[in-house]
């Protein structure tokens, strides 16, 4: 090698790429401890999302509010994380994953807890918007931090099965309504409120993002992090490096590729979340009309969360054999065909059939999509790019309970209620065509 070969290969020689060490780094018990912690974080992220929709009569009744009113209110959570997702995002990207979870927890629990003494319904309104302002920091992280803590080989099924959490939390959700239901909402929001506990069991076993940790030339750290979750051969003379991006810029995600990227993903994000969202928050409403009583509605809701689960288990091992634009496009394709077979259903076996099929693939794909789009970004915007994708569902679940309720309230009826939410997971299959295929790559 010539003299200038040797100075032009120096540098690059100096530095290794975070995502090299996990390239050959082996499954430990570190990664399923840390999994299992955001496992039961993503699980009370879908038990507060659903918390008022089982007790929605008596929240109703109590404070003496219109139906529409009351639709406002389940929305608000998901309007305060509008705002919250843009602003989390960047603010992951800057001081790190592990805090970004705690600060998010602690202002969740607090402002949750001060809603169970709201004394009406602008009081409920403001604690609502504000807690989802909190709480949306701990969901526009949980998948990134996640990956970013994984092996490149067993980083899709592993983040596609922390996906399992959202029926976990839907089955939460029922129980706690069911078990404390009986004391009023106000019961069943406190005991949402303690969930925010959990902060304190991630912080013990979730270490901070090796690649954050190198992203602020804290390399002796990140080597630390690395050796913990079972990296061996470590060679520490070489610093760490990431991609030279600024750290949690929007600016950034709006130019080139990943300005492409970023317009798909927040629009995908949108129509998958209607698709979705539309239908589950109406769903017991939906369930009365074909003459289920309220108490078999909320059976029928907790048998659909538990067909989700076998959906995320076999989307997790599809993924790793497949990639993720298969297994998604096929998947949403799939709860789509579900969902038209459930708005035709006349009967009670025809209803679960169909509802089988929307939960198995619909919550498959979603395991799916939430691991793919913290994927398509480099870490220094990770999470500002995942909050993004978070900003448009959020969105969508603002928007999706008020208009479905809407046609529900114009007698537009089941079927035509259920074809129209369903549209949307047409659209979806069709924008995840264009995206880049992710399985097997290192992150940057």
């Amino acid at each position: 090698m010539s003299t200038d070969d040797q100075v032009h290969s120096g540098p690059a020689a100096a530095t290794i790429p975070v995502g090299t060490v996990f390239a050959r780094m082996p499954l430990t018990a570190a990664h399923v401890k840390a999994g299992a912690a955001l496992f039961v974080a993503f699980a009370i992220e879908s038990w507060e999302m659903l918390s008022l929709t089982y007790i929605a009569a008596d929240l109703q009744h109590s404070l003496g509010i219109t139906t529409a009113q009351l639709g406002l209110v389940i929305s608000a959570l998901f309007l305060g994380m509008i705002p919250g997702a843009l602003v989390w995002g960047p603010v992951a990207d800057r001081i790190g994953r592990q805090r970004t979870c705690m600060w998010s927890f602690a202002g969740y629990g607090v402002l949750t807890l001060l809603s169970t003494v709201a004394p009406n319904y602008q009081a409920l309104m403001a604690t609502r918007l504000l807690s989802g302002f909190a709480f949306a920091g701990v969901f526009a992280i949980t998948f990134p931090y996640f990956e970013e803590l994984l092996p490149v080989r067993n980083r899709g099924r592993a983040a596609v099965f922390l996906a399992a959490g959202w029926p976990i939390g839907v089955l939460a959700a029922v129980a706690v309504a069911a078990l404390f239901g009986d004391h009023g909402w106000r019961a069943v929001v406190a005991v949402s409120a303690a969930a925010s506990l959990w902060a304190l069991v991630i912080r013990r076993w979730v270490p901070e993002s090796p690649y954050w940790l190198a992203q602020q030339g804290r390399s002796d750290e990140a080597y630390d992090v690395l050796a913990r979750l079972g990296a061996t051969d470590l060679d520490r003379d070489r610093p760490l490096t990431v991609p030279g991006l600024k750290a949690g810029s929007i600016l950034g995600l709006l130019k080139g590729s990943l300005g492409r990227i970023t317009i798909i993903q927040i629009a995908v994000n949108f129509l998958f979340s209607w698709g979705y969202w539309g239908l589950q928050t109406w769903l017991p409403t939906l369930l009365q009309e074909r003459g289920l009583s309220a108490s078999s509605s909320l059976g029928f809701v907790a048998i659909s969360a538990v067909f989700m689960i076998p959906g995320y288990l076999s989307a997790s091992w599809l993924t790793g054999r497949f990639g993720r634009k298969k297994v998604f496009i096929g998947y949403v394709l799939a709860a789509a065909a579900g969902g038209v077979y459930f708005a035709n259903a006349s009967t009670l076996t025809e209803l679960y059939a169909g509802i089988f099929g929307l939960s198995f693939f619909s919550l498959g794909a979603w395991g799916v999509w939430d691991t793919w789009i913290g994927e398509l970004y480099p870490s220094p915007v990770r999470g500002v790019g995942y909050s993004l994708g978070i900003f448009g569902q959020r969105v969508a679940n603002t928007v999706a309970p008020s208009l479905v309720g809407l046609l529900l309230a114009h007698a537009s009826g089941f079927y035509t209620t259920v074809i129209f939410i369903d549209l949307f997971l047409v659209a979806t299959a069709v924008l995840g065509l264009v995206l880049p295929e992710t399985e097997g790559k290192e992150l940057q």
